[in-house]
This record gives C-alpha cells, structure tokens and sequence, in this order.
C-alpha cells in the first residue's frame, strides 16, 4: 500500500558525524596516510605572533584549498557551498554539523595577500613527495618528463606588439668552450664577441595577462597559454617536479634546470628519463650525458626536402672528421659557427659533373654543406637508446605515466584552464593540483 512520508527535515536525532562518513571514503584514507601537521610551522613566520584578530587555522585552510583541487571544483565561493552541505567535507576539516563554515573570501584574501609569491605551495608540494618517498612509493631512478598547455585567463584577441630578448640558456658558456676548442683543434682563430647585443624579436603580449605567451605549435591551439612542464617518477607515478613557463617557450629550457633541482631536494639518483620528441636537442644529450644518465627520446621525423637526399645518405668519417656523399665525394670541414655547428662542404667542380646533383643541392654555387653539432656525438649516442629493448620498454611507459597524470589532471580536477592571471598564481595553482593527486595516489595505494 502506497504511504506518504512523514516529513524529517525538523527531526532532532542525536548522531556523531563520524558515522555518517562512509569507512571507504577517500577522505577517510587521505586523513589516515596524509600528515598536514607540517603545514603550520610553513607558515608561522607569515603571521603576526602577538599582534591582530585570531587567524583561521592555517591547515584547515590549505586543506580546503587542497579539498577544492582534489574534488576538481574551481569556484571558491562553490567550494564553501560543497562543504556547508557536505558531511565528509567537514568530517575531514574537523568542523562539527552546525560550526560555521569560513567565508569565501577569508579563502580568497589569504591566498591573494599572504600566500601569494611565497614559498609555501613549493614547500607543501615538496613535503608531500617526502611522504611518498617515505613509504617507498618513489624510487628517483627512471623520470618521465613532459609540458601541457593551460589556456590562460586572457583573451586571445586583445594583445599588443612587445619586444623579447631570448634569454642566455645556462649551458651556454660550456659551448662557448667547446665551440673556441673545436675551432683551434681545426686551427682556426676564435671567434671575435659579438659587436652589438642580439636584436629582439617582436612577439605578441596578452594586455589582460602578459606573463603568459602566445602559443603556436603543430596540432595545438593557437592563443594565450601556459606550460606546465611536469615530471613523474616511474614506480608509482608520483609527480616529483612541477615548473610552469608561458606557452611560448620551448619544452627543453628549464629541463636540465629541473631535473637538478630534483636531484638536490630529493637526492635522487637518476639513472634513465624518457622525454618527448620535443627535448631531443643536443644541448640536453650532452648534459646528460655528463651526468650518465640514459636518455630515451621519442622519434620526430626530420624536415626534409621532398626529392632530395637525407642527411643520413651522407656518412660521417670520424677519424677523418670528413663526410662521404654516396658518390664517394668528401666533405672537408671548413669552420664552427657561433651556434656551434661545424660546416662541411663538397668541391663544387666535382659537383657539377655528379649525376646526383640535382638531388643533393640547389645551391647557386652547386656546392653542398653537411652541419654537424660539436656535441653531436652525444646526441647520436643518446638517440641509440631508442632502439634498444629496453630503451622500448622504457619509452613504452610514457603514455602510462606522465600523459596519464596530464589526463587524469584534465578529467578530474579541472586543470584545462588557468584560474588566475599571472605566473606566480598560476604556478601554485599547478602545484596544489599535483600535490592533490599526490595526496590521493598515496591514499590510495597505502590503503
């Protein structure tokens, strides 16, 4: 028989909210493997010791930042709405069922005016892979590293024509060295310095938010972007690196940079990385390479003109230190550039009569030119690791390890776009995203 229910919204029930937060909950896992005890002594020196109105407790309010990234909901204001309703919500940030829950804006206030430019979200990241190293989920011998794009908070169509310096990358001076040896080996004399400073190059700047950068790659949209560029260790995909950089710088700059800072806070002892085609440049072969690290990039075809011969078609004699075109012509060396490229090139009286010719060169002077890196030798050595076994395996797990905590990052907590404007933000907003999925990956396999 059909029966109306009785209302019980103004039923009184004695009850303990910790019954009513399912024994499987996530946050019930996350508040038994997670210790937050580290966060308030982060902080203290951000508060006046004797001084204004009590402040919130400093780790209820980063673990309501970190609920907010955890159950992917970018709304401050939303998040405080989740939390006045939600019971496990407050079970995990010590709140009773009738404590007033914080307003949005002590959120918002405290983020902008006394976290923001510090450390903190660093340090709580890093405290956070601590505690996986701890439980010997992170091992630090085999890396994967990658970028992803964030679409800025900026419209696309509202920039202005800026001028850019490209900025002195950190091994620059090591092949400056290299480039006055190579040339005096060859007995050339060194290159002169430069008489007026690099010209700058015109780019477009966001007038809403110019600390990002307008994007243009292959199969990519085109706008205002930043890039995370992550990194995430190879035994139980926890994130070890976080770096974020606007959209338009290329994917190996800060790579060697990252990847020391890694080694000096977590000392790890890294033995393999696997990397994108998008790192395969000889300056990161060679640094590697000097620290003996086995690299594994992924495959990009070269650039290469349709009807002419390949690079590969023309075999390098190292001990001659001579190309050999497949007529048998040798390419002599001729001099280094300032990039650090050796220019090898053919005899154009030789050339002429080469049946070959017109698919060697449309050069006016009928003469070819072979480049070769100075650090080429390492870049080729690296490179060989692809087509080893375990060079295979190796690159085999990218797609499993960071392009999948790229994706889970998109899927689940609403990481496709920028949240704020500004570096700085945006890079803590990229840092408590991957401390979330830290916090969670730990939660559960420690479960």
């Amino acid at each position: 028989m059909l029966r109306d229910r009785p209302p019980v919204q103004s039923t009184l029930e004695f009850v303990s909210i910790d019954e009513l937060v399912p024994q499987d909950h996530l946050l019930r896992k996350v508040d038994k493997h997670i210790d937050f005890s580290f966060i308030h002594a982060l902080v203290k020196d951000l508060y006046c010791p004797d001084n204004g109105r009590p402040a919130l407790d400093p780790t209820l309010l980063f673990k309501l930042l970190l609920l907010g990234y955890l159950f992917g909901v970018r709304s401050e204001r939303q998040l405080m709405r989740e939390v006045q309703v939600n019971v496990a919500y407050r079970w995990f940030l010590g709140l009773n069922l009738t404590d007033k829950v914080p307003d949005a804006s002590t959120l918002s206030q405290n983020r902008r005016r006394r976290f923001n430019d510090s450390p903190v979200y660093q340090q709580i990241f890093d405290e956070i892979v601590f505690q996986a190293i701890r439980r010997k989920l992170v091992s630090g011998d085999v890396l994967y590293t990658d970028s992803t794009h964030l679409k800025a908070n900026a419209n696309k169509g509202k920039w202005a024509k800026a001028r850019a310096v490209s900025e002195r990358q950190a091994y620059m001076d090591e092949l400056d060295r290299a480039i006055e040896e190579d040339r005096l080996a060859h007995g050339k004399k060194p290159l002169r310095s430069p008489s007026k400073p690099a010209e700058p190059r015109e780019i477009k700047q966001s007038t809403t938010d110019p600390d990002s950068g307008y994007m243009t790659r292959d199969n990519k949209p085109q706008g205002f972007f930043y890039l995370d560029h992550r990194t995430v260790d190879s035994k139980a995909n926890i994130i070890t690196d976080v770096h974020v950089t606007a959209g338009n710088v290329h994917d190996a700059a800060p790579y060697l940079e990252r990847l020391a800072r890694q080694k000096a806070r977590f000392g790890f002892k890294v033995t393999h990385v696997g990397l994108d085609a998008g790192y395969h440049v000889t300056p990161i072969s060679k640094g590697l390479e000097d620290q003996q690290i086995k690299a594994v990039f992924g495959y990009r075809r070269p650039t290469h003109r349709k009807g002419y011969l390949y690079k590969r078609d023309f075999l390098y004699d190292q001990k001659a230190d001579q190309y050999l075109c497949p007529q048998g012509q040798a390419l002599i060396y001729r001099t280094t550039s300032r990039e650090g490229y050796r220019h090898y090139q053919s005899d154009p009286n030789r050339c002429r009569r080469c049946p070959q010719l017109s698919h060697c060169t449309a050069n006016a002077k009928q003469q070819k030119t072979i480049t070769r890196h100075v650090w080429e030798d390492s870049r080729e050595r690296q490179d060989a690791h692809r087509l080893t076994e375990w060079g295979k395996k190796i690159y085999k797990r990218r797609k499993e390890t960071v392009e999948r905590s790229f994706a889970d990052a998109k899927e689940l907590h609403q990481y496709r776009y920028a949240r704020y404007r500004g570096r700085s933000k945006v890079q803590a907003q990229c840092l408590l995203t991957a401390a979330a999925q830290n916090i969670k990956k730990i939660a559960l396999l420690a479960a």
